[in-house]
């Protein structure tokens, strides 16, 4: 690069206004850099606070600043040697109404370094409407990737598949669990929900055997502690019940049992000591704290170690002295029994759920895991690498320039990855043109399979308009009627109206919504629309369809030049696009299996983790991107 084009490209990064969405693991090195490379105009959203945990990789943080916001310390620290350049902080949520397709309009490019898919949908959809540049971005572990996203030119955020979390059946969770992940599964959002949020779920925790005459409580009441219930006996009534009397009665069925491995039913008196309290003295003993996050039943039973394996009555030990100290540390300090969701950072949660999924897991004869492993599994944590998130973050100041630059040529999409695959461990990418299928940037309808009779329109709010459009503020309408809205604005009439219309089935709304109706949604804030086309379906398989309904049209494309779309059975071989060249004109789009064209030791599933550093990553092969869609011309 010769000096005029040196002074060309320092007068696009000193006059554009950058907005950084995220001041994170990501964050924090992509402000400094941003700072250094010339940016004097930089805006920053981050709704977080600093937590200790953050402060072995995001640099800019001290423990001073423990409690404060995200964006205001890291824009502090920078102007401490870049005084002179404009930096400014938001402590709030990006989806929030001031952050509007207005607010978007006033910046060059958008940069994000976010922790979850809703919120990057979210800023991918106003970058559309205000016609503004997005550098995408994502780390977990070693891994990394840098993607530009540019109205028009190349494929939008949600033009491909994003892995949906996953899932398990909950018959498994609950009656045969085979893996530790099962474990956790049901100790974090059965057991835990059940004793520390809502006291009134329905869940298969309720059940009871038929034999368990020793507890003189009703089914209804087992969760409940009395105002004057001793805290060890309620415990060991919980342990009982969850432990003893559940597996009974999931043993009564034998049927389930005839080819499978018979749980064994575990009891408090045949693991615990008589009397807790004099073994480990009481919770009163505990050293007071003003965090709540990080009260811990180890110290008191002697555990320092959370890469140590506990045995079963280590892992009893640890499950009463959690349940107690949730009960005489937090309903102390504030009402939050009966609104507790597990939280990867509450120690205490971390420690309970370990303990209770160890003792399922005896229980059924899957093997134990240390509480480090454990809270890998609840959280899908991916400990956070410093070097990773600096790669990265020098990578999204590239793709900037090159942006801010308009060298569309030059964008590229670009992959970090953990071991060298063709000697490199950078992977660049031509990026994509977009998805024709996709229903954010090219308006294409989508399919919903639903029964129309059954359905409530709430239900297609829930779980579809909000869970899987990611709408914030939705607004439904079929033809020229309105059947739902969102706002501040809406009269008492209006919202009683629409209110109704929610309990009503689909096909007894104002403008009954049946088989072939197309529905038009809508989201202002996002300034976001499509059309949905309804298919009446009588029946949906519990296990394989569990909401009731089936939306298409929002996840693949559509198969080319006549072939099928459908996939190999086998889990190893996903069909993919493959481009290939040709002197002439460009040649139709081929599926081919994953495994004739990749190498053997290249093979990687798509990845949805959540790194130690709260960046969310879709990890997708580097090797096979680069030949599954048409690339930008």
């Amino acid at each position: 690069m010769d000096t005029q084009q040196q002074q060309q490209q320092q007068s696009f990064i000193q006059g554009a206004k950058v907005l950084m969405v995220g001041a994170g693991g990501i964050g924090c090195e992509l402000l400094k850099t941003l700072a250094l490379s010339g940016f004097q105009d930089i805006h920053i959203i981050d709704m977080d606070t600093i937590e200790v945990s953050n402060l072995n990789r995001q640099f800019l943080f001290r423990r001073s600043h423990v409690g404060q916001s995200k964006a205001k310390v890291a824009r502090d620290a920078v102007l401490r040697f870049r005084p002179h350049i404009n930096i400014r902080s938001y402590h709030a949520n990006v989806k929030n109404p001031e952050f509007d397709v207005d607010f978007f309009k006033q910046f060059d490019v958008v940069l994000n370094g976010l922790d979850n898919l809703d919120a990057r949908r979210h800023v991918n959809r106003l970058c559309l409407a205000a016609d503004v540049p997005l550098v995408e971005s994502g780390t977990t572990g070693f891994l990394g990737q840098v993607t530009v996203h540019v109205k028009g030119k190349t494929e939008c955020y949600e033009c491909q598949t994003k892995p949906a979390p996953k899932t398990y059946p909950v018959c498994t969770i609950t009656s045969t669990p085979t893996k530790f992940v099962h474990c956790i599964v049901w100790a974090k959002d059965l057991l835990f929900a059940k004793l520390f949020g809502d006291k009134n779920q329905d869940n298969d925790l309720n059940v009871r055997a038929n034999n368990a005459a020793s507890s003189s409580k009703e089914t209804e009441d087992v969760f409940e502690r009395a105002e004057d219930e001793d805290i060890d006996q309620y415990g060991r009534k919980i342990y009982d019940h969850v432990f003893g009397y559940n597996i009974e009665a999931a043993l009564s069925n034998e049927e389930t049992w005839k080819n499978r491995t018979r749980p064994r039913p575990i009891y408090s008196k045949e693991v615990l000591p008589e009397s807790l309290s004099q073994q480990n003295g009481t919770t009163q003993n505990c050293s007071a704290t003003d965090d709540d996050s990080t009260v811990s039943a180890m110290p008191l039973l002697g555990l320092k170690n959370p890469q140590e394996l506990w045995g079963l009555t280590q892992n009893s030990l640890v499950f009463i002295e959690a349940l107690k100290l949730f009960f005489a540390k937090r309903k102390k300090v504030c009402v939050e029994i009966g609104h507790l969701t597990f939280d990867k950072d509450d120690q205490l949660a971390v420690e309970f759920v370990t303990a209770a999924a160890n003792i399922r897991a005896e229980s059924f004869g899957i093997p134990l895991h240390s509480l480090f492993e454990a809270k890998g599994i609840a959280g899908n944590i991916v400990h956070a690498v410093a070097t990773t998130n600096a790669i990265v973050a020098g990578l999204i100041v590239i793709e900037a320039i090159k942006v801010l630059k308009k060298d569309a040529d030059k964008y590229r999409m670009t992959y970090c990855l953990e071991h060298p695959s063709r000697k490199m461990l950078l992977m660049p990418v031509e990026p994509f043109e977009p998805n024709p299928a996709c229903y954010v940037c090219s308006k294409t309808p989508l399919v919903l399979e639903i029964n129309t009779q059954k359905s409530k329109l709430r239900d297609l709010v829930d779980k579809i308009v909000t869970a899987k459009l990611g709408m914030n503020l939705p607004l439904i309408m079929h033809g020229a009627s309105l059947l739902y809205e969102v706002g501040d604005d809406l009269d008492d009439i209006m919202v009683a109206n629409y209110n109704a219309n929610l309990e009503k089935s689909l096909s007894e709304l104002p403008s009954p919504v049946i088989n072939g109706s197309i529905l038009t949604v809508e989201d202002l804030q996002q300034e976001l629309s499509c059309k949905i086309n309804v298919k009446h379906r009588e029946e949906f398989d519990e296990e394989k369809e569990p909401e009731g309904m089936v939306l298409s049209g929002w996840t693949q494309s559509p198969a080319t030049n006549g072939e099928s779309a459908s996939t190999s059975n086998n889990e190893n071989e996903k069909a993919v696009d493959v481009t290939e060249s040709s002197s002439g004109p460009e040649m139709a789009s081929k599926k081919r299996r994953l495994s004739e064209t990749q190498p053997e030791n290249d093979k990687k599933e798509t990845e949805n983790v959540e790194s130690d550093d709260d960046e969310i990553m879709e990890i997708e092969n580097p090797v096979m991107v680069s030949k599954k869609k048409k690339r930008v011309e």
